[in-house]
């Protein structure tokens, strides 16, 4: 679990340093860390792609795993429920800030949004599967980039309380982890493959958005990943 354990750090570090920052992160440095970020996950997405192509049984499964995750994604607004629901959670409407109490609403606001953003998302859910079955953390330690670009900006805005996320975040993909060892048997090279495809241009299109070049309504797409795993279940099914 090493990539989890310094996902988990990298949090704790980035509210440790966004609180000590807590007149705020200048804009202009904030888009400069976004933007090295998304090349970093364009670079990391679609190597994670093209490097998987030769080694897939079904060439066009791929392409039958986006549509159709994406379709059913969309039918179902994931993106645009977990967009509201951020904005929900970030910006509450009619709270005083002199009242008592705003500041623990304002944390319990901030560490919501934090843990959603943290969570949800296609580095942090296929990350902890990678690493538990091919032991590598690349997935993992971009995320835990992002995610300590993250933590410095809620943390100069929300204070030190925002590294409550962090065993959240443990405990989030320490359950995807343990899951993927008990089942490690039950998931082929080839399986393998195709999510890695499938991750990999999700991770790519998050890279695109990262950098305002195209919103692909990347959580709309986390559907896809379960195409594969339902086609080599019903070939196993027809091959028995």
């Amino acid at each position: 679990m090493t990539g989890t354990i310094v996902n988990t750090v990298t949090i704790i570090a980035g509210a440790i340093i966004g609180s000590i920052l807590h007149r705020g992160i200048k804009e202009k440095y904030k888009q400069v860390l976004y933007t090295g970020l998304g090349l970093a996950s364009l670079a990391i997405g679609l190597n994670a792609t093209i490097t998987n192509f030769p080694k897939s049984q079904y060439p066009v499964l791929f392409i039958v795993a986006i549509s159709v995750g994406g379709i059913i994604g969309t039918a179902l607004d994931i993106d645009g429920r977990f967009k509201r629901l951020v904005d929900k959670r970030a910006k509450r409407p009619g709270t005083d800030p002199n009242a008592s109490g705003a500041n623990q609403s304002r944390l319990a606001d901030g560490l919501s949004t934090a843990i959603l953003l943290y969570c949800i998302g296609p580095l942090s859910m296929l990350g902890p599967v990678i690493s538990a079955l091919k032991g590598d953390h690349t997935f993992l330690f971009t995320n835990a980039t992002l995610d300590f670009v993250s933590s410095m900006v809620f943390a100069s805005t929300y204070g030190i309380g925002m590294a409550l996320a962090a065993p959240v975040l443990f405990c989030w993909q320490g359950m995807f982890y343990l899951i993927t060892k008990i089942s490690a048997s039950a998931i082929s090279d080839a399986l393998m493959a195709e999510l890695l495809i499938v991750g990999g241009l999700m991770i790519t299109s998050s890279g695109l958005s990262l950098l305002h070049l195209k919103d692909c309504h990347t959580l709309n797409l986390l559907p896809s990943l379960l195409v594969p795993v339902v086609w080599f279940l019903l070939m196993a099914l027809w091959g028995a």
